[in-house]
C-alpha cells in the first residue's frame, strides 16, 4: 500500500480546476494507508479533482455496475481506486497543487463531467463506445476538456482503440510526441518516454531488463490529438501502466525506486501540469 515519507522531491506548481460533488464509487472502499487531508474552506470548489471514466464495454458486466470490479479487477475499474488515492495523495503531499483528497468515477454521459477538466481512461483495448458515449466525449473535448488514456499494449489493443476514437474524431489523428514536446519536461525533465509494466511482469523481467508486457509492445508510445487552435486534447500513453506504478508504489521497493519514483508519478505529474496550464 501506500509509502507515506516523502521520497519524491516534486518541483512546485499551482493548478486548479472547478468543480462540485457528483457520483462517485469511493465509498465502497476506505482508503487504505492514504492519508487524508481537508482543503482549505476558501478553495474548496478550485481544487484539481482525479476524475476516472467508468465506460460499459470491455470485461464483463455484473448487474447495475456492468463491469465494476475494484481493487486491481479489470477494465475500466483496473486499480482503481488505489491508483487514484495514491496519486492524488502525491500530488497533494509533494506538490503546490490544490488536490482533492476524494478522486471521483463518472460516465462519459454525465452532465457533471463538464466540471472537471482533466479526466483519465485505461484499458481500451476491449472498449467499444455506446453512441452517446461518443458524442459526450467528443463536445467535453472540444470545449476545453483534457483526457489520459494509460495502460494499454500491443497492437491489437492499438487498433481497437484507434477505431473507437477514431468515431469521436473522424477527420483528426493521433500525432507521435516527441521527446522534445514540453509535455515530457513541463515538470520533470525526462531523459525518455517511461514504459511502466505491472509490478508482476517487472518483477519477472528485472533480470533481463524486460520493461514490456507482450512481444509488439516493446516501445512506449505517446500520442496528442489536438483541436484547430493547437490545443492537446488528448494524450494517448500506449505499452505502458502508468497507473500500476501509482497503485503498487508500496509493494516492493525496487519496483517503487525504478518505476513509480522514476517514471510514473514523474510523468503523470507532467500531464497533469501540461493539461492544466495549457
Amino acid at each position: 500500500m501506500m509509502r507515506t515519507q516523502p521520497v519524491i522531491l516534486f518541483a512546485a506548481f499551482a493548478v486548479a480546476a472547478t468543480g462540485t460533488m457528483a457520483q462517485r464509487y469511493l465509498d465502497r472502499f476506505d482508503r487504505g494507508d492514504v492519508p487524508n487531508w481537508e482543503l482549505d474552506k476558501e478553495f474548496s470548489k478550485d481544487a484539481f479533482t482525479f476524475v476516472r471514466i467508468r465506460y460499459s464495454s470491455g470485461y464483463g458486466r455484473r448487474g447495475s455496475d456492468r463491469g465494476f470490479y475494484g481493487r486491481g479487477g479489470g477494465g475500466w475499474a483496473t486499480d482503481y481506486p488505489d491508483s487514484d488515492l495514491n496519486f492524488s495523495w502525491r500530488l497533494h503531499q509533494l506538490t503546490s497543487l490544490r488536490v482533492n483528497p476524494e478522486p471521483m468515477v463518472l460516465e462519459l454521459t454525465d452532465p457533471e463531467l463538464v466540471n472537471y477538466p482533466f479526466i483519465y481512461l485505461l484499458e481500451p483495448g476491449r472498449l467499444v463506445f455506446e453512441e452517446a458515449e461518443v458524442e459526450a466525449l467528443r463536445g467535453y473535448l472540444l470545449n476545453g476538456g483534457f483526457l489520459m488514456v494509460d495502460d494499454f499494449w500491443g497492437e491489437d489493443e492499438w487498433y481497437n482503440f484507434y477505431r473507437e476514437i477514431k468515431r469521436v474524431f473522424p477527420d483528426r489523428e493521433p500525432v507521435e510526441l516527441p521527446l522534445s514536446h514540453p509535455i515530457f519536461h513541463a515538470v520533470f525533465d525526462l531523459k525518455e518516454k517511461p514504459q511502466v509494466p505491472s509490478i508482476n511482469v517487472a518483477l519477472a523481467g528485472r533480470s533481463q531488463g524486460i520493461t514490456w508486457e507482450r512481444p509488439d509492445a516493446r516501445e512506449p508510445h505517446y500520442k496528442g490529438i489536438y483541436d484547430d487552435k493547437g490545443r492537446m486534447m488528448v494524450i494517448i500513453c500506449h505499452n505502458t501502466d502508468l497507473g500500476d506504478g501509482w497503485e503498487r508504489e508500496g509493494e516492493n521497493e525496487w519496483y517503487f525506486h525504478e518505476f513509480s519514483e522514476k517514471k510514473a508519478y514523474p510523468m503523470g505529474i507532467n500531464i497533469v501540469s501540461y493539461a492544466m496550464t495549457h
